[in-house]
C-alpha cells in the first residue's frame, strides 16, 4: 500500500513527465506541421513560459524590495556594545561576596570521585 505522500508525489512526476512530453511535442512538431516555415503554436509555447518566468523574477524582486524598504534599520555597533558593558557591571554588582567557607558538599573529601564512562564504539 502507498502512503498519501507517496501517491501525491507519483502523481506530481506523473503530471510533469506528460506535461513535459506534450510541451516537447507542441514546441517541434504539432507548430511545425501545420504549416512548415511558421511556428505559431511553438512561438506561443515559448512566449507564454518565458512571460510567467519573467513576471514571477519581478515579483520575487518586488517581494525583497518591500521587505528592505519596510524593515527598519539595526542598532550601531556601538550602542549594542555599551548596552552589553552596562548589563555586565550591573550583573557584577548584583552578585553577593563570595565566601571561603565551603558547605559539606562543597568540601572534596565528602565527594567520591566521578569515574569516567567508557566511550561507546561509533558505527562507519
Amino acid at each position: 500500500m502507498v502512503s498519501k505522500d507517496q501517491g501525491i508525489g507519483g502523481l506530481i512526476c506523473l503530471v510533469c513527465v506528460v506535461v513535459g512530453v506534450l510541451y516537447t511535442l507542441g514546441l517541434f512538431y504539432w507548430g511545425y506541421v501545420k504549416d512548415p516555415g511558421v511556428w505559431h503554436v511553438a512561438f506561443t509555447l515559448v512566449a507564454i513560459p518565458v512571460f510567467i518566468a519573467f513576471i514571477a523574477i519581478l515579483a520575487i524582486g518586488a517581494w525583497i524590495g518591500w521587505t528592505m524598504a519596510t524593515t527598519p534599520p539595526p542598532k550601531p555597533i556601538e550602542d549594542i556594545t555599551i548596552e552589553m558593558e552596562a548589563e555586565e557591571k550591573k550583573t557584577v554588582e548584583e552578585k553577593p561576596p563570595a565566601t571561603e567557607e565551603k558547605t559539606q558538599e562543597e568540601k572534596p573529601e565528602n565527594n567520591p570521585p566521578e569515574t569516567p564512562k567508557p566511550e561507546r564504539k561509533r558505527r562507519s
